[in-house]
């Protein structure tokens, strides 16, 4: 779930999403034309990593609207995961576009087809145009949401990718170097395996209900149990619904004496919470030290 910046309304940010998704749609159909046409494999990779970047922005996009809906009955904690399930979709596909560019690359070098190195310059002038435009649009929105950055970082790599794709058609011309055109998109392959291989780890984290990276565990533990009037944390839980919401389930074992302070002591371990860890949703329950879980781990339910 991303956080609105004041300065740009929500439904300003959807509508530069839905203009880059268009672009990007309509230079994949021309990529791919022209690829097939001039017999250049890196177009058909460029396009290909395109067109996942415009996977990308239709998941964000509609992962945007949905996210927004409140929690009910059936989805208690809300629509915010779906971002990390459509991310998790989006690289996969990814990975198995790259292996594929890998493969048809590696044939192509062993034996190079004869390339129109014309029409590989132009559509890749125009692809360079097209992804300055999408990275242009999505430069203001990237600031607030780890998905947009993602999506800016990957638009400004494929304005990288289109410049390899004109050189390479420029060496065609000149010297006519066909190998250059595979070896390109055996790079480019290489690139999307790097993005999807790197990024596909988080996704999972998230999904397994894994710690947030950015914090440590430890350290929270250990602070808590330092504030009056706490004894001990077991049955330690720490999650992320989203992008930026850490959350926080713990069973806590007050002093006795501290007992009759229990509100008072509730609110300064979620005071520590969010002022030292940036953790803004805590459930705890507190153990009085006569009923307190025996053997109890510190983590999970052990």
């Amino acid at each position: 779930m991303s956080h609105e910046h004041v300065h740009m309304p929500p439904e300003t940010k959807d509508k530069r999403v839905a203009i880059a998704i268009w672009a990007n749609g309509i230079l994949t159909l021309a990529q791919v034309g022209g690829g097939i046409f001039a017999g250049s494999l890196a177009l058909i990779a460029d396009a290909l990593h395109n067109f996942s970047d415009m996977a990308a922005l239709v998941i964000a996009f509609a992962a945007r609207k949905i996210a927004r809906r409140p929690a009910d009955s059936k989805m208690t904690f809300g629509y915010g995961r779906i971002e990390v399930v459509a991310a998790l979709i989006n690289y996969t596909t990814l990975i198995i576009i790259g292996l594929y560019l890998v493969y048809e690359g590696g044939m192509r070098i062993i034996d190079p087809p004869q390339i129109k190195g014309w029409w590989v310059v132009w559509l890749g002038g125009i692809a360079l145009a097209v992804d300055a435009l999408t990275a242009l649009l999505t430069y203001s929105m990237q600031k607030g949401s780890v998905n947009i950055r993602a999506l800016f970082l990957h638009n400004l790599s494929d304005a990288l990718a289109s410049v390899a794709v004109i050189i390479g058609g420029i060496l065609i011309l000149l010297y006519d170097l066909r190998w250059v055109d595979p070896a390109i998109t055996i790079g480019i392959a290489g690139y999307i395996l790097y993005l999807g291989l790197t990024e596909i780890g988080g996704t999972i984290r998230t999904l397994m209900l894994g710690s947030p990276v950015d914090i440590d565990t430890d350290a929270v533990i250990l602070a808590l149990s330092n504030i009056e009037g706490v004894i001990d944390l077991h049955h330690v839980h720490f999650w992320q619904m989203g992008e930026h919401d850490a959350s926080l389930d713990a069973h806590v074992v007050i002093e006795k004496s501290a007992w009759d302070q229990l509100e008072s002591t509730k609110y300064r371990i979620k005071q520590a919470l969010e002022q030292e860890f940036n953790i803004s949703h805590s459930t705890l329950e507190f153990e009085h030290p006569d009923h307190i879980h025996k053997d109890a781990h510190t983590y999970g339910h052990g």
